[in-house]
Order: C-alpha cells, then sequence, then structure tokens
C-alpha cells in the first residue's frame, strides 16, 4: 500500500465520523500517519517465528538483548525493561496505566483516546504544534506564559492577553480574544500556570468553560490545549481541582481537548522524560480516536522513533507501587509549607515599598512585580547577594520549589535589600 494510501484512509476515517475534528488539522497533520503497512507490520507478522530477521536489534542466542554489563548492572530493570526499543505508541502497559490515573485523579468518565507516550512535555507540545498549528495561525493565550512556548510555537502568532484581572483569571479577556477570531480557534492554558504559580479557582473554571462552550456552540471549531505540567500541587482550597480537560472531554463536538502532562512534575521526575497527550471530545468514536494515536504516533516515529524504554519501565513500577501514594504526599507536603512560608512572609507590608505578588496558590513558583526593571535587580541579587532568581521584564520568578523553607526569608530580604539599593 502505498504511503499516501495509508494518508487517505485515515483521513477518510475523521472526514466521515468526526469531519470538525479533521478540520482542526494543520497542513501537516493531515499529512501525518503511523505506517502499519510497512516494515513495522512485517515485523509484527514475523513476532514469535522460530526465526525472526526482522529486528533491528542484536539479540543473543538465547533471544535476549545482546546487552552490555557495563549499561544493565546499573539498573535493577532486566535488560529487555532496560535496552529495547519501545513502540512508537509507547508501553501499552504505561498508556494503559496512565489513564486510568487521569480518569481517578479528574473524575473523568467520557470516552478518551488512549494517552500517546511522549518524552515528556516539550515534546508534546512539540507534536500539538506540528499536528494543528498552521504557520501564522494564532494561539490564545494569557501573556504569562512558560517562555518555552516562544519556541515550540515559533511559526505560529501568540495572541495574548492580560492574565489577571482585579486579582482573578481574566476570563473576560479570554472571552474578547474568541470573539475576535472566529473559525478555527487554538486556545492554550497551563495550570498551574509557569511562571505565576496560579491555578484557575472554582469561579475561574466556571468561566474558562462557559467562554469555550460559547464559541463552540456559536459554531467555531477549538482546539484547547491543557499543559497540566505542574498537576496535582494545589495549595489552596478554592482551586478547581481537576484538570479542565475533565470539563472539556464531553463539552462539545466542536472542541478537541488535548491534555499534555507526565511524570515530570507529577511523580518528580524530571529528567526520565516520559509524558502523555491525550485526546477528548465529545462524541468521540474508538475509530477516530485511534486516528488520533495514529497521527500521534507517525509525528513520534518520524522524529525521535520512540521514547526511553527504560524510563517508561520505571514508570510502570512507580505506578504499581503501593508507595507512591506515600511518597507524593511526602513531597507534597514540603512544598505546601515553602508555599505558606511564602505568604507569610509576603504579608509584612514592608516589601510593598518595591513590590508586591502576583496572585499564585500552586505549583513551583511565584512572581513578584518590581517597580523598577528586573535585570538589573536580578545582577544585583547575583552580584551582591549570592542570589539567584529568573527577570521577566519587571517581573521576579521565583521558584520557591528548590529553596529550603528556613532560607526562604533570607532571599525576600535580599530581593528587598536589592531593591532599595
Amino acid at each position: 500500500m502505498k504511503v499516501n494510501d495509508q494518508v487517505c484512509e485515515i483521513n477518510d476515517i475523521l472526514k466521515k465520523e468526526a469531519p470538525q475534528i479533521f478540520e482542526m488539522l494543520s497542513e501537516r497533520g493531515r499529512m501525518c500517519f503511523f505506517p502499519k503497512k510497512g516494515i513495522l507490520a512485517q515485523a509484527a507478522q514475523a513476532k514469535g517465528k522460530k526465526i525472526n530477521a526482522t529486528i533491528g536489534v542484536a539479540l543473543d542466542d538465547s533471544g535476549e538483548p545482546l546487552s552490555m554489563s557495563v549499561i544493565t548492572e546499573n539498573s535493577k530493570l532486566s535488560p529487555s525493561e532496560t535496552v529495547l526499543y519501545s513502540p512508537s505508541y509507547g508501553q501499552m502497559a504505561l498508556a494503559e496505566r496512565w489513564l486510568k490515573r487521569i480518569k481517578e485523579r479528574n473524575s473523568v468518565k467520557e470516552k478518551t483516546s488512549l494517552p500517546v507516550v511522549t518524552n515528556a512535555i516539550t515534546h508534546g507540545l512539540s507534536i500539538v504544534s506540528s499536528l494543528f498549528v498552521n504557520n501564522g495561525e494564532k494561539i490564545i493565550t494569557p501573556d504569562k506564559i512558560w517562555g518555552n512556548y516562544k519556541l515550540t510555537f515559533q511559526h505560529a502568532e501568540l495572541d495574548m492577553f492580560p492574565t489577571f484581572s482585579e486579582g482573578k483569571f481574566n476570563v473576560e479577556g479570554l472571552k474578547q480574544k474568541l470573539k475576535q477570531n472566529p473559525g478555527k480557534q487554538i486556545v492554550l492554558l497551563n495550570f498551574p500556570n509557569n511562571p505565576t504559580g496560579y491555578s484557575a479557582t472554582e469561579e475561574d473554571a466556571d468561566g474558562i468553560i462557559n467562554a469555550i462552550k460559547e464559541s463552540a456552540e456559536a459554531g467555531n471549531k477549538l482546539v484547547v490545549i491543557c499543559d497540566d505540567a505542574y498537576f496535582g500541587l494545589f495549595f489552596e482550597n478554592n482551586i478547581f481541582r481537576k484538570s479542565l480537560f475533565s470539563e472539556l472531554a464531553d463539552l462539545h463536538k466542536n472542541i478537541l481537548a488535548i491534555k499534555l502532562d507526565g511524570i515530570t512534575k507529577e511523580m518528580y521526575s524530571w529528567g526520565l522524560r516520559v509524558g502523555f497527550i491525550t485526546y477528548a471530545f465529545k462524541g468521540i468514536k474508538d475509530k477516530v480516536a485511534e486516528v488520533l494515536e495514529d497521527k500521534t504516533s507517525g509525528s513520534i516515529r518520524g522524529g525521535i522513533s520512540n521514547v526511553c524504554t527504560h524510563s517508561q519501565f520505571l514508570a510502570i513500577k512507580a505506578l504499581d507501587n503501593p508507595k507512591l501514594k506515600e511518597d507524593e504526599e511526602k513531597n507534597f507536603k514540603i512544598l505546601r509549607e515553602r508555599y505558606e512560608e511564602v505568604k507569610k512572609i509576603l504579608s509584612d507590608e514592608k516589601y510593598k515599598e518595591y513590590f508586591e505578588a502576583l496572585p499564585f496558590n500552586s505549583g513551583y513558583f511565584m512572581c513578584i512585580e518590581l517597580n523598577k526593571d528586573g535585570e538589573e535587580v536580578r545582577k544585583k541579587l547575583l552580584k551582591d547577594y549570592d542570589t539567584g532568581v529568573i527577570a521577566i521584564g519587571n517581573l521576579l520568578r521565583i521558584a520557591f520549589s528548590s529553596v529550603p523553607k528556613d532560607k526562604l526569608r533570607e532571599l525576600f530580604e535580599n530581593i528587598y535589600n536589592a531593591c532599595k539599593g
């Protein structure tokens, strides 16, 4: 079967079963497919045969990986769980376990795709960018963003609105952007937010969901990207404690909800580079979910081939370990105590002479808004106070996640004195 035939086959499924989703794909996304008819299919057909000369790996005479002890002796996992290739979709056992986790933690009862394993969330964003964003298309997003978005979506236009209004998420700003951009709309939301450490409250979430629903009901086709990198690190009671994906998944047929998450922050495994992409929309059918999984996996195969097997099996073992919840709660307690200490420190009115905190309630970060240039203060902190922070215009981003609780007061005193000096 020719390549173009495979593309046509899966695109025809979308055109028939979910034409609105086909319209959301970028030009590149429409051409993307997973090559099920070539080498991979032939290798699958030969699996289990007495003689199998299809697989591009080296095996010993017993059929085990021809691995090297200098590699495998440093892992408790078997050579097969350490050095072999993984499918481009990811390890099925991991995808199934992660979907169960998503549904349990978000009360998602609606049908979704199976998560496709990515090389963490940055890679997932890059795939979504490739599949759904054409050159020059607008992406509606709050103006307080993770700087990497500018690299990931550099072929598009980040159409930003002020993140906050009167100390809350600027729902009205989102509504206005949706009204200005009829047709295909791409929305990028990140909660808990990097850099501000703000998560949508229950009231915020209601407003966001209603704004997106109104746009869909007006006939617009919406791709809503939920960057849930810091999911679960919620420190206040009024926070919407689920991903927005949970509400968007079955909201309207014109809304394609895309959840990006991973073990990087949720399981404190930053360098293992294991993330996931999960899709949902109202009325999604198995065959459509499979097409989205195929296009995603095709993009992975054409880019990095597959995600690290060793990392995936470490994640599987962790998800199966009864100690997981205990470990999560222990780390959460440490971060929450640091958050509470920052709140306590900033209750001192003296700091307002030079800076004020932007709203924050979750995650790893918080931002202070200075009444002077942030870069100037940052350099002075490095030179005179042995202190490092991130400057973004007149903001300083502070990762309290990486500062011991007993050094937090010193941190803010240093910032105060640097501003004063």
